[in-house]
């Protein structure tokens, strides 16, 4: 992710997965996320390294530890889940998430 632009990368509805290189966890949900994410329609991933480079941004989201799930609409973070999470758990979560965002407007 360009941390430059990222605002303009995370336009319409995304499931931002944010993840250190070094973390089992990380690398362990990435595979489920994608799969999870390019099952639907409604949703985009977008993946951020957690590294040097995007420390402002961590810093800005208040990303404490990876790995961590944001689900943002148009630069606006609504819902948050962090540490690793099973596949189950975690499309109940982002359903019931987005059902909420949906309701609310």
């Amino acid at each position: 992710m360009d941390v430059k632009n990222y605002k303009e990368q995370l336009k319409g509805l995304c499931c931002v997965e944010i993840s250190g290189e070094s973390c089992a966890n990380c690398l362990t949900l990435m595979p489920v996320l994608k799969s999870i994410c390019d099952a639907r329609s409604d949703v985009r991933l977008v993946h951020v390294e957690a590294d040097y480079t995007t420390l402002p941004l961590m810093e800005e989201w208040g990303v404490e530890k990876v790995p961590t799930i944001l689900l943002v609409e148009d630069g606006e973070i609504f819902a948050r889940c962090s540490g690793f999470q099973p596949e189950e758990i975690l499309e109940l979560w982002l359903d019931a998430k987005l059902e909420e965002r949906k309701a609310a407007k």
